[in-house]
């Protein structure tokens, strides 16, 4: 599939693709148009890397964790990330707990004042 259709299907904007694959997170190959030809699996990845991004991850450290998010696990590079992936995970888990506690204290407000 060409930029357009990977833009369209994912929602993620023709230049964050460019950015991913420049950053080595997406490749694609050119035809002989010269155009970018993404396999179908990239659509797969885009999501990875987009809901990698919204939780913070810089693209540095998406890079390495993606193989492991993504089926193509590397049994030499994925045991080497986890303690990147728990770190992450455990950020994760407090970020969701404190949102839940101030969607706790708004609701509680709302309902005290409404």
């Amino acid at each position: 599939m060409r930029i357009g259709e990977l833009s369209r299907r994912t929602g993620a904007s023709p230049r964050s693709l460019r950015y991913y694959e420049k950053q080595g997170l997406l490749t694609s190959e050119r035809g002989p148009n010269g155009y970018r030809e993404y396999t179908a699996n990239a659509v797969a990845t885009v999501e990875t890397i987009r809901a990698l991004l919204d939780i913070g991850l810089p693209t540095a450290l998406v890079k390495d964790v993606l193989p492991c998010t993504v089926g193509e696990r590397s049994e030499a590079a994925c045991p080497q990330l986890l303690e990147q992936i728990a770190a992450l995970r455990d950020d994760v888990r407090s970020r969701a707990a404190r949102f839940e506690r101030i969607d706790a204290s708004l609701t509680s407000y709302l309902s005290e004042n409404a």
